[in-house]
């Protein structure tokens, strides 16, 4: 996914909205299974019917499948747009595996995984009864290429043959040639490379079906024909506020992923964090049916809540795929020698890091730079122990070695948003630490848009900053090709290369890892090459974000995977 200050690989935003836990589930578990037509009231299993309100700090803003930049298809879109493939609906690890949706299965392969066959389920409808095709989807991917329709993910641009040049359906009637519709619930995707992680592409809500007749343009996104069991009914001021009701003609049968439980969903926006988190633990009037999908619970809420045992019943907590940590410029002197980098690697105190990001309940320590959870391929390792409160004597030894007896005064460059990611705060804890080690450091705080513009830039990028990266799908490839890969250093325009590591045998393993279709085995690799990177030092992996959101009192079914991190809206229940 992406770079954030919520959740994206080439825009820097915040882990929140995407999603935005090895094991990691709400405190309320799941009563339902798939299968289950979720009716009865008895035993507190959740019935369909009411109103879900969801509180939230950020608009829906964009809501056209083509300009929606989502992991796994998104939590509120959805509920609108059904894709190819999705996120599996359940707790934890098993919510990290991908799985068909309007799909029959994940896609089948072919040419070394340079050709991937879909094929249709039957009975797909659109809100006003009309039948989904492959035309459509192919439509729907097409109009993604659009100038005017930009902002989702790159990656059909970058994989599809011709995808690169083509300008969408607006300006090239033509079509794409490497997306083939053989019937109406066949499609084809010819791709560049193999890509043996399609399937998790394919949960974008770029693959969304969109019938060309209803095709509006710039305005589609105020009433998207809706593929899935709710259809926009209210779109006000560009998404602050979202009312969904159901569409008769979504059918459960063709879905075992979304229940749909609510009759209408309402989606409030441009609210305060504070206000939403005070709403919730109220829970008054609509407030006790009411979730949120983008505001976390901060350390002095959380201190709060966790006092008082109703409300800490109606915390979930989950783990997305995300990491912060140090980065480094190795063209940027003392950070072209290893050993500084390494000598920093040692010295740094996690435990005052863990502590400045809100404490141990919203953070874990991380040595890795692939986050904990097996879907990643997470490899234990830890090439530069520092132990909780980091290793100055080592540190000073390095330093020693690398010609720095007496230390060295570095610059440290990081945000000034209170986000307990990149900000002061993490930047003071590395301060003090370093300090210990003989390193000086001194802070250079930048607003966002520019801290955004200076780390990203080729040109401009400092040599010792913060930075994060979470998944736009939760598997090492996302993760690690577009920070370590040397093919996607971008000289004019958003880098994310930030060590500007172009090795042959890191390139080759990639390509190697991606023809794999074997997720599982794939995994495996990116763990291995993720252990390999790391002993170069070009970053410090530093914690693992942890999300503590509260649910109003009437909220059942709550599902928590290891995708999102966060409560999935399409599985609770109000009644």
């Amino acid at each position: 996914m992406r770079q954030t200050s919520v959740i994206s690989r080439r825009v820097a935003a915040a882990a929140v909205g995407l999603v935005l836990a090895v094991g990691v589930a709400a405190c309320a578990g799941p009563q339902d299974s798939k299968g289950s037509d979720g009716e009865s009231g008895a035993d507190g299993k959740p019935r369909k019917g009411g109103t879900l309100t969801v509180l939230n700090s950020n608009p829906q803003e964009d809501f056209d499948p083509a300009r929606l930049y989502t992991s796994g298809g998104g939590n509120v879109p959805s509920l609108v747009f059904r894709t190819l493939t999705t996120r599996n609906r359940e707790d934890g690890a098993a919510g990290a595996k991908v799985v068909p949706d309007l799909a029959t299965d994940l896609g089948t392969p072919s040419e070394n995984a340079t050709v991937w066959t879909y094929t249709l389920k039957e009975g797909l409808k659109y809100e006003d009864g009309t039948p989904i095709t492959s035309a459509d989807i192919k439509y729907g991917i097409e109009r993604s290429f659009a100038a005017e329709l930009s902002g989702g993910a790159p990656y059909l641009r970058d994989w599809l043959i011709g995808g690169a040049d083509y300008q969408g359906p607006y300006k090239d009637k033509k079509g794409l040639d490497s997306i083939e519709v053989p019937d109406a619930r066949t499609i084809v995707f010819r791709l560049n490379k193999p890509e043996g992680e399609f399937p998790y592409l394919a949960t974008q809500t770029q693959t969304t079906p969109v019938p060309k007749a209803k095709d509006t343009g710039t305005k589609y996104e105020e009433h998207p024909v809706s593929s899935g069991p709710y259809k926009v009914v209210t779109n006000e001021n560009d998404g602050e506020r979202l009312v969904l009701e159901r569409n008769p003609h979504w059918s459960a049968a063709t879905d075992e992923e979304r229940k749909a439980y609510p009759d209408r969903i309402d989606v409030r926006s441009g609210l305060d964090s504070a206000v939403i988190n005070q709403r919730l633990s109220a829970s008054q009037g609509a407030d006790a049916a009411a979730v949120t999908t983008d505001t976390n619970l901060g350390p002095a809420e959380l201190a709060k809540v966790t006092g008082d045992k109703a409300l800490a019943s109606r915390v979930g907590t989950g783990r997305f795929g995300y990491t912060n940590y140090i980065a480094f410029n190795p063209k940027v002197k003392p950070f072209d020698d290893p050993k500084v980098r390494q000598a920093i690697a040692y010295a740094v105190d996690r435990s005052s890091v863990v502590n400045a990001a809100g404490g141990s309940s919203l953070a874990e320590p991380a040595t890795t730079y692939l986050p904990n959870q097996k879907s990643f391929g997470y490899t234990p390792y830890d090439h530069f122990p520092a132990g909780k409160t980091g290793n100055a004597e080592k540190a000073r030894e390095l330093l020693k070695e690398a010609g720095h007896p007496k230390g060295l005064t570095v610059t440290l460059t990081h945000s000034n948003d209170k986000d307990f990611e990149t900000s002061p705060e993490i930047a003071t804890a590395l301060q003090a630490a370093l300090k210990k080690a003989g390193i000086t450091v001194e802070l250079q705080g930048l607003e966002s848009n520019d801290y955004s513009d200076t780390i990203h830039s080729a040109d401009k990028e400092p040599g010792f900053f913060l930075a994060h990266w979470g998944a736009d799908w939760p598997s090492g490839g996302p993760f690690l090709a577009p920070i370590f890969d040397g093919r996607q250093i971008v000289k004019n325009g958003a880098n994310f290369n930030t060590g500007f590591l172009n090795d042959a045998s890191v390139n080759k393993e990639i390509d190697e890892i991606n023809k794999l279709t074997d997720l599982s085995a794939a995994a495996e690799r990116w763990g291995a090459l993720d252990k390999k990177i790391g002993e170069r030092a070009l970053t410090v992996p530093l914690f693992h974000p942890v999300y503590k959101r509260l649910y109003g009192q009437d909220v059942k079914n709550v599902v928590i995977s290891d995708w999102t991190g966060v409560l999935d809206i399409s599985q609770v229940s109000v009644k």
